[in-house]
């Protein structure tokens, strides 16, 4: 048989009909398609695929176990190493990680190593509705206690790790949901809220309690969770406090932080207004400042809320946006209009209300330390852009509430909590991970950084027996 050259096909919404409702874009592979993938695989002994993915997924096996049809086996395996597949299989940038270092990619498309972790972590989800599941097993439990700060995918994956070594968990998340970025940060058509739902309750059958509404450093004090009997902490509260461009007219009504525009669509359920009374106002032009993938489901959920024109503004050209490959295809398919080379310098309104931005275009200079080109005004280029909504999304920077209020707890200059290598912080038995420690980053980086605290937290409390 041929080797097929090309990725199987990811069935997806006709983005005529999708662009009008929020049901995932991405449909996932049925048995056929993903058995046809797996096939791609050339089971190459070097597996440099492994290396290349954060939570080190033994990839080729998995592959192995889809091509044989023993899909049980797959479960198994992933979840050796991810807690997470269903969401992982969906939101990872498996572009710049496992698929990047693929050897199939060398001369063909790589193997689709994110579409067939979806459908074993689909699978797996379905499977674990059976009492029966092989997948809900018991183990035994330990006196130490531990306490994890945040639920998003830093403290989950820490969390299920110890639980799965027998500790007795306790996650503590200030919102009433837990999920963290997954629930608030990204939009339903990308990771509907119930696969997240399903994968937390896959956590929590492993013993692990999670308490809602529970402020860190406001509820309860680090100091106080010490003093309840937890014997060590991870926090992992992400990155959650947008980042503005300190601009004139940038207090304007009708211009949001990507932050707060999300998390009300999101967290909120502001697309099914009016049966929740949280409503995003959007007008008919619509421009999102920024080029990542906060930007991208900023600009596509602004469409799905009824903007007839969404522009995105990016100071580089396209070959820079740091968006996923996936979500810019997906958004121009949408309509979504990329104005790149260009960058705000000014918000002109009336009455208080947004009206127009004044933009500067932009040519591309040298490379700086990032590898990227410096983009640089072009003198006497202004020009005005009508809109009725801005959305600022230009990245994140960590909530100062919990440092602010933990003594002895070192920080970096830019607000992060300050680590060592074993993600241990400057008070013994506190570790940190996740964007709270990097900076915003990606889902899957954060829970390679959940699964290192969780082994040195392990290594610290068997020290402290």
């Amino acid at each position: 048989m041929a080797l097929q050259k090309e990725k199987t096909p990811m069935p997806t919404q006709d983005p005529k009909e999708r662009i009008k409702n929020f049901k995932e874009v991405a449909l996932g592979y049925t048995t056929e398609e993903a058995v046809r993938e797996a096939n791609r695989c050339l089971q190459c002994p070097t597996a440099p695929c492994i290396n290349g993915c954060p939570v080190e997924v033994p990839i080729p096996q998995f592959i192995k176990a889809i091509r044989e049809g023993n899909f049980d086996q797959a479960i198994d395996i992933i979840k050796t190493k991810n807690n997470l597949p269903a969401i992982c299989g969906r939101v990872c940038p498996q572009e710049e990680q496992c698929e990047k270092v693929c050897i199939m990619g060398k001369k063909n498309e790589p193997v689709a190593i994110g579409r067939l972790e979806r459908f074993v972590g689909d699978y797996a989800l379905q499977k674990s509705k059976d009492k029966n599941s092989p997948y809900n097993k018991p183990v035994t439990r330990k006196e130490a206690r531990v306490a994890i700060v945040g639920s998003g995918p830093a403290g989950l994956t820490a969390a299920a790790d110890l639980a799965r070594e027998g500790y007795q968990v306790t996650i503590f998340e200030a919102l009433h949901a837990t999920g963290g970025v997954l629930r608030y940060g990204i939009p339903e058509f990308r990771l509907p809220k119930d696969i997240v739902d399903q994968e937390v309750a896959e956590i929590k059958k492993l013993g692990v309690d999670i308490q809602l509404n529970v402020i860190i450093g406001k509820t309860i004090t680090i100091e106080e969770l010490f003093a309840a009997g937890y014997r060590a902490i991870f926090i992992g509260t992400g990155a959650g406090l947008p980042k503005f461009l300190n601009i004139p007219g940038e207090n304007l009504n009708g211009i949001y932080s990507a932050n707060e525009f999300l998390t009300r669509v999101n967290l909120m359920k502001a697309y099914r207004f009016p049966e929740y009374k949280t409503p995003v106002k959007i007008g008919k032009r619509v421009a999102v400042i920024g080029g990542g993938n906060v930007a991208m489901d900023s600009a596509r959920t602004a469409l799905r809320l009824g903007a007839g024109e969404v522009s995105i503004i990016y100071r580089r050209s396209k070959n820079e946006l740091p968006a996923r490959k996936e979500e810019i295809e997906h958004a121009e398919e949408e309509g979504v209009i990329f104005r790149v080379l260009n960058n705000p310098v000014a918000f002109h309104g009336e009455k208080g209300q947004i009206k127009k931005i004044e933009c500067i275009r932009m040519e591309l200079g040298q490379a700086d330390r990032s590898g990227r080109p410096v983009p640089i005004p072009v003198q006497d280029s202004n020009w005005f852009l009508p809109v009725d909504n801005v959305i600022i999304a230009i990245g994140q920077t960590p909530n100062p509430l919990l440092t602010r209020n933990t003594e002895n707890l070192k920080t970096e200059a830019w607000g992060g909590i300050a680590v060592d290598e074993k993600l241990a912080t400057s008070i013994p038995g506190v570790y940190a991970g996740g964007d709270i420690v990097t900076g915003a980053a990606t889902v899957i980086k954060a829970m390679g950084a959940g699964k290192k605290a969780a082994r040195s937290i392990i290594e610290y409390l068997e020290e402290k027996r």
